[in-house]
């Protein structure tokens, strides 16, 4: 008769769920001691249970899941990729993208953390504990271990340029010759590296309330307010017209099959999923929070902050007649370059790497809290303890990283690929479209109907949301995700 049952109070969750075995129903009980003196004449000391943190309010939530998502994704990858696969053609292909993969595989992980309250591991033990779906929490972990050890050298980097910036400022000509002569430097990659990690630790170490959603609540309206700030500079330069049609006005000749799978890719990856990051935080959340709407609310700002770093670069990139194909170069050698030349290009370009900085950290901080909330849920320890040597852990994996375009650049993993280029591969390129399949194939096929209505319940139905939902992730998102796979593989290879 009994089962695992979700058990809310005022102040925390606690890992009890009821089945009524006679009618196979879940109830959520709002009162234990009353249900189990019904049932068994059994009464249970709530006070006695253990604690469990969540977010102080949904806006800390959307704002932390959102802030999660942008990260560098939104304001590095995407301008670049929308640049050599044809704007807004591109652009609406993410969008369309986001609807079939990002909505639905977002809502699974939500469903999955907040029906167990615990991490990616503990939640599918949980729910299917004698099977091998555990091993998908597991592999969530390790991406999200492996990604912030790479993230965070690229993080150092961010700050590296911020301290440039305002102390030496960039000159024309020469912003290669900065990036290659860090880039050898294997001091200061290490050095930076520990300082963004340092920062990401310190936000973690306050906690759910008192940490990640409190900072994502100042540094979300911050970073808002650069990018509005230095995209209403970039539309007063002469290529604004041109900016604003390149990444609004579709020209679907230039889209490729590779274009369509790069912005399917992109879609799947700028929300931070498949690596733990939304089952961890969806564990955060109380049983009044409405998953479904929160959803669309993170990936809208999601959406939105995209589209306004495009509005933010693309006016610039074609004012100064820099080719828009230019690639992952866009921000360290050809945005510095571009900045150097401008008349207010000191304070634009101390803003702008500011701005980047805030998405780094918002996303890394998530990263992070995925692996801690795994040896707090799973081995009990404090979360002081844990971010430290977690943190220090992380810090000291991504040193090969760090060392890999000086010290350890002739050391591969991947044939003929650096360290950090290796790390980053095997992460995105298999972990990531892996684990999100598995939790398609989760959500879609293996929990019920009732597991899943329990979480998007039926007053959230509004237009049949939850039955288009289903649809959706049992069949839809699935393919999606092995024709993606099959892509960033290298199984099937499509020309540019």
């Amino acid at each position: 008769m009994l089962g695992k049952v979700l058990f809310h109070n005022r102040v925390a969750f606690y890992n009890f769920v009821f089945y009524d075995g006679k009618y196979g129903i879940e109830l959520r009980c709002y009162n234990i001691n009353a249900y189990l003196e019904q049932k068994k004449g059994l009464i249970v000391d709530s006070t006695q249970l253990p604690q469990r943190e969540h977010w102080a309010s949904k806006l800390g939530f959307v704002l932390a899941s959102a802030g999660s998502a942008i990260g560098l994704g939104n304001i590095w990858r995407f301008p670049y990729k929308a640049g050599q696969y044809g704007g807004g053609a591109f652009v609406l292909t993410y969008i369309i993208a986001v609807i079939i993969i990002g909505i639905p595989i977002m809502i699974a992980e939500f469903i999955i953390g907040r029906s167990t309250q615990k991490n990616p591991v503990g939640a599918f033990s949980s729910l299917r504990s004698k099977t091998f779906w555990p091993l998908v929490g597991w592999l969530g972990i390790a991406s999200g271990f492996i990604i912030l050890s790479y993230y965070s050298v690229v993080g150092g980097w961010i700050l590296r340029y911020i301290w440039y910036a305002a102390f030496y400022f960039f000159q024309p000509n020469t912003t290669k010759t900065v990036l290659d002569g860090f880039l050898a430097d294997p001091f200061s990659q290490i050095f930076w590296h520990g300082v963004f990690m340092f920062l990401t630790i310190l936000i973690v170490r306050g906690g759910v309330s008192s940490g990640i959603e409190r900072w994502n609540k100042i540094l979300m309206p911050a970073l808002f307010a650069i990018m509005l700030l230095l995209t209403f500079n970039s539309l007063q330069t002469p290529g604004a017209r041109d900016g604003i049609n390149f990444i609004f006005r579709p020209d679907f000749s230039k889209l490729t099959p590779a274009g369509i799978l790069e912005a399917l890719g992109h879609a799947f990856f700028s929300l931070s999923l498949g690596m733990g990051a939304m089952i961890t935080y969806g564990s955060y959340l109380d049983p009044d929070t409405n998953i479904s709407s929160s959803s669309l609310e993170i990936v809208g700002l999601n959406t939105l902050y995209a589209l306004l770093a495009g509005l933010m670069i693309f006016p610039i990139v074609f004012t100064y007649q820099v080719d828009p194909k230019v690639g992952p170069g866009l921000f360290f050698i050809t945005l510095p370059e571009v900045f150097a030349r401008m008349p207010s290009g000191y304070i634009v370009a101390i803003l702008f790497f500011i701005l980047v900085a805030f998405a780094a950290l918002t996303s890394s901080i998530s990263l992070l809290e995925v692996v801690i909330s795994y040896v707090i849920d799973e081995h009990g320890w404090q979360r002081k303890k844990a971010d430290l040597l977690i943190g220090g852990i992380i810090f000291l994996a991504g040193i090969p990283s760090a060392l890999s375009f000086n010290l350890f650049r002739s050391v591969t993993i991947i044939p003929h690929k650096s360290i950090f280029d290796s790390c980053d591969i095997i992460a995105t390129n298999f972990m990531l479209p892996i684990g999100g399949l598995f939790i398609a194939i989760f959500a879609g096929w293996i929990l019920t109907h009732s597991e899943k209505e329990a979480e998007i319940r039926r007053v959230e139905n509004a237009f049949h949301f939850y039955d288009i939902w289903h649809v959706l992730i049992k069949y839809v998102t699935p393919v999606a995700l092995i024709v993606l796979l099959l892509y960033t593989t290298g199984i099937i290879s499509i020309k540019e």
